[in-house]
């Protein structure tokens, strides 16, 4: 029993719709895949009615991008399974809305500069509950400005303050939405602690019992910061999950769907856990 807990659709800012995802899921060998989207589950009801058409199982959940104020980063957690995720939408709404009214801005900033039509990048972001910058960067790509999405031009333009067109998004505290998941009775697992340099946050958010895992095995974990996670893993007996943090194309690094994975005990504390969850 194996499955890929990190995964990311048009419904935000991944390559596949939701019926590509579960039908290469399946194609791929596993038993589970877990629809995590940019803050919002609007993918999940299709994607079990898929899994159940095609015998595979759905973990429905959200990847929440949050604030570490404490250390000023950006950090992500994955919320699996919630039990009441009616209890996340108006943190789901208003974190797409401040994506979207940003990356409009941006978007409009981009146009000074290049002759891109605003109605050509919302072609690339239909389906998605905001614009990415992806949506940006693909049509860009597709009037011959870069051949890569993710490459010069995007750093130019679109990564973080330096960029020339970036507008800055405000995210919700990290410590307010692992404690959202809890009351909507979810998985709380901090997402690719390596990527953000969470480290320090996920000794945090461990000692305070605000998780219940870590992304420990993520195609970006660095090696250096293996042996602490395993220890802290260990020291407060949380699980650790695999995701491939799957975006298809639409990512610096590509990895294929199932390249980590989480297997059967950690999946099985995960089903036993949330069961308990009230």
């Amino acid at each position: 029993m194996i499955g890929d807990l990190h995964c990311h659709t048009r419904m935000s800012d991944g390559a596949l719709g939701v019926d590509d995802l579960i039908l290469y899921a399946r194609r791929g060998g596993l038993d589970f895949v877990a629809v995590t989207d940019h803050d919002t589950m609007a993918g999940v009801r299709r994607a079990e009615q898929l899994g159940r058409r095609f015998g595979i199982g759905v973990i429905g959940g959200a990847e929440f991008s949050a604030w570490d104020s404490a250390r000023g980063r950006k950090v992500h957690l994955l919320c699996l399974l919630p039990k009441r995720p009616d209890r996340l939408e108006g943190t789901f709404r208003r974190t797409l809305e401040g994506r979207d009214r940003a990356m409009r801005e941006s978007m409009k900033k981009v146009m000074r500069f290049f002759p891109v039509t605003e109605e050509h990048i919302l072609r690339h972001a239909q389906g998605a509950a905001a614009v990415y910058s992806v949506h940006i960067m693909a049509a860009l790509r597709d009037l011959g400005y870069t051949e890569s999405l993710y490459g010069d031009l995007y750093r130019e333009l679109l990564l973080g303050p330096d960029g020339s067109c970036f507008v800055r998004q405000e995210y919700p505290d990290v410590h307010e939405i692992a404690g959202l998941i809890r009351s909507a009775g979810g998985i709380c697992i901090l997402a690719h602690p390596s990527s953000y340099d969470s480290i320090d946050l996920m000794q945090e958010l461990a000692e305070n019992g605000e998780i219940d895992g870590v992304e420990r095995y993520h195609p970006r974990v660095k090696e250096e910061d293996i042996p602490v996670i395993d220890a802290v893993v260990g020291q407060y007996q949380l699980i650790p999950t695999g995701g491939t943090d799957f975006h298809g194309g639409n990512t610096r690094h590509p990895s294929p769907l199932g390249s980590c994975l989480t297997m059967q005990e950690p999946l099985e504390r995960l089903f036993r856990l949330s069961k308990s969850r009230n």
